[in-house]
């Protein structure tokens, strides 16, 4: 593969190399996801669990044809907010994307915030197709006549490792971890341990964006926020709860927070308010999920003069790292 950007060439010769661009709301993911695409022959493959929704669109950032410049995108805007989605499937959906980017010798960039989706792909994750529609109506049935409580300790003697990462609150995730013992006598511990023991195909070069000072990404959240209000929001938010929601979209930032004001319940700005605040929420989790990882080569929007020269000279310095790696493996 040979990625070229304005001033020079330079050549990257391993096989599926991928650059993924990573960060919390607002950082400017997007934007620099096309301009390293136009400069190295790319195409974007979102890794934003929201902008797969139709309909969807100023709430969760969505790129516009002008904020696209051209760029070839993937995995946005193709499914109802009716239907539900998980994280296997974007996985498998992901991989396609990437070979059919590869097979016609571009640069596949994943570009996105939702950090489960980007390990499934970076740590290849293996899912255990174990569901069963009838346990599921049966545990949550028993959670409603037994209380989630009883469903809870339940866990912690089957997998005490996963019921340590959850709380009472965690109704959902509680009932799938059962969900996949009961339907292949399987732990979600057990899972875990088995489903990262393939290395990736890829060859992946991740580069996060950040903030030294949080305050800089907070301000740029309630701008954005206010950006999303002028641009209609409050009319998408109407539009989004008159159809059928899916549990998975319904878990979107933006629509909930305004719908107290839609009900008449509470004024526009104390939702505004509320929205600025559960996205600075939001960004701060996405932080600390993007914070554990350290194979991601970090550029910080606040103390950067050029991100876009930054993140193509560590594009750079990896290719050239991983040319020099192949080369003292095939001498010895």
């Amino acid at each position: 593969m040979t990625l070229k950007n304005n001033s020079d060439a330079f050549r990257i010769d391993m096989e599926n190399f991928v650059v993924v661009i990573l960060g919390p709301t607002a950082s400017g993911k997007s934007s620099l996801a096309v301009e390293i695409a136009k400069k190295l022959n790319g195409e974007v493959v979102s890794a934003d669990s929201m902008q797969i929704y139709t309909g969807m669109n100023i709430a969760t950032a969505k790129p516009t044809s002008e904020e696209m410049q051209g760029i070839r995108h993937h995995l946005l805007d193709f499914l109802s907010p009716g239907e539900n989605f998980s994280v296997a499937k974007y996985k498998s959906l992901c991989e396609k994307a990437l070979d059919d980017i590869l097979k016609r010798g571009k640069l596949p960039i994943i570009c996105g915030g939702t950090g489960l989706y980007i390990d499934s792909v970076i740590q290849n994750t293996q899912f255990i197709d174990a569901s069963s529609d009838e346990i599921r109506q049966m545990l949550y049935k028993r959670a409603d006549d037994e209380g989630i409580e009883k469903l809870f300790d339940e866990l912690k003697e089957i997998d005490p490792k996963s019921a340590s990462l959850l709380s009472l609150s965690d109704k959902k995730r509680i009932i799938r971890a059962l969900e996949l013992y009961y339907s292949s006598g399987i732990t979600k511990t057990q899972q875990n341990e088995l489903s990262h023991l393939e290395k990736s195909k890829y060859n992946f070069c991740i580069i996060g964006l950040d903030a030294s000072d949080r305050n800089v990404l907070y301000d740029r959240i309630e701008k954005r926020v206010d950006e999303m209000v002028e641009k209609g929001l409050v009319k998408e938010a109407e539009e989004f709860f008159s159809k059928p929601i899916s549990s998975t979209a319904k878990q979107a930032i933006g629509y909930k927070e305004l719908k107290p004001f839609l009900d008449g319940k509470a004024s526009l700005d104390s939702c505004i308010d509320r929205l600025k605040t559960e996205t600075r929420h939001y960004a701060k989790r996405q932080l600390t999920w993007f914070r554990k990882n350290s194979l991601i080569n970090r550029i910080y929007i606040d103390t950067e003069v050029d991100i876009i020269c930054k993140a193509i000279d560590i594009i750079k310095a990896y290719g050239g790292d991983i040319l020099a790696e192949q080369k003292q493996n095939t001498e010895q």
